[in-house]
């Protein structure tokens, strides 16, 4: 029977968010109000991640629910409502991230596993030390490096990690909210993790995760 509330209970919160955007397409101010203090925390949780500055993470969260108010009548269900919301505010991050005069151009290629005509290696795996980076990633000092070489990734490539790592979503929705193939989503997410393994390494002292063969 417990099994049954907490179904029901599930699906009056469905039907009551659906209400909610039915009512803001409707153009009531209250539903709109409503909706803002259940979804604000996590659109400003992301524009964190994203953007990194707390001004502009608030300054994404107030363009990403100006587009709601304003753009709730192309809102047709297709996807859900969190989706859409997601697909939002990464668009508004993506356009400030682009905006934003790199400091500092990184080759990712100079990271990532080259291959001779023949299939093999043009470098070799060097000593995998991956154990010694997760003591050092609960350190502050270490949070700092992987923080810095994540605002290094391409604006997209950072979208997709921080989508997966730090919003749990799964490649599919990723796929969704981006408009990328599943393929492309897997693709970008392990380039970018070996790029911030290279940089991390290179941080610490270490080789990148590759060296010259010998």
């Amino acid at each position: 029977m417990v099994g049954e509330d907490k179904g029901a209970e599930t699906r009056r919160a469905d039907v009551t968010e659906q209400d909610l955007v039915q009512r803001l397409q409707a153009g009531d101010a209250e539903a709109f109000a409503t909706l803002f203090r259940q979804h604000f925390p996590k659109v400003y949780r992301q524009a964190v991640h994203l953007v990194g500055p707390v001004a502009e993470a608030e300054e994404v969260a107030q363009e990403v629910f100006l587009a709601v108010y304003e753009k709730a009548h192309t809102f047709r269900g297709a996807s859900s409502f969190t989706t859409w919301l997601y697909r939002l505010t990464v668009n508004a991050a993506l356009s400030r991230l682009r905006r934003r005069k790199r400091r500092k151009e990184v080759a990712m290629d100079d990271y990532l596993p080259q291959f001779r005509e023949d299939g093999h290696h043009l470098v070799r795996p060097v000593l995998d030390w991956s154990s010694d980076l997760e003591q050092h990633l609960a350190e502050a000092q270490m949070q700092q490096l992987l923080r810095q070489a994540i605002e290094l990734l391409q604006p997209l490539d950072k979208a997709v990690l921080v989508l997966n790592d730090f919003e749990d979503l799964s490649n599919r929705e990723i796929s969704e909210v981006l408009g990328l193939t599943v393929l492309a989503v897997k693709a970008r997410l392990h380039r970018s993790r070996l790029f911030l393994r290279g940089q991390l390494a290179v941080a610490l002292g270490h080789s990148p995760t590759y060296s010259m063969s010998r």
